[in-house]
């Protein structure tokens, strides 16, 4: 399986994060790739439906990953978006809050895979091949 993560960076670097409701942890905002979808298109819209963001760049691949800690033979691709539009989040069954972070306040219960995108992305850290 493949799925989307996305980096959504505001102008003062901090980082778009989404909490669920049927999972601890807040993470970058993704999900899955839909038969027929190419995975540009699953992160722009995975942006859309789960923290009303409309991206006004494609989204650029920063990297893909192997996730299989979590689930055997999954990959997800991890992208960036520096352009876009912010729309009024409405929680749902989904996605119970969206907000931005700077690096050095990330909440505490933020995933070990989020830590280690953000860190990647904003201080060019080495790409790990492990989601």
């Amino acid at each position: 399986t493949i799925g989307t993560r996305t980096a959504v960076i505001d102008a003062h670097s901090r980082v778009l994060l989404v909490r669920h409701s049927y999972v601890a942890g807040w993470l970058l905002p993704g999900g899955g790739v839909e038969r027929g979808e190419s995975i540009y298109a699953a992160a722009a819209r995975e942006l859309r439906e789960e923290a009303a963001i409309v991206a006004e760049e494609d989204p650029h691949l920063f990297g893909v990953y192997l996730n299989d800690r979590q689930f055997r033979g999954d990959h997800v691709a991890c992208f960036v978006v520096r352009r876009f539009q912010q729309e009024t989040f409405q929680p749902n069954n989904e996605i119970l809050e969206a907000r931005f972070f700077a690096h050095d306040r990330l909440p505490d219960d933020a995933s070990p895979g989020t830590r280690r995108r953000i860190e990647e992305i904003l201080f060019e850290r080495p790409i790990a091949h492990h989601w």
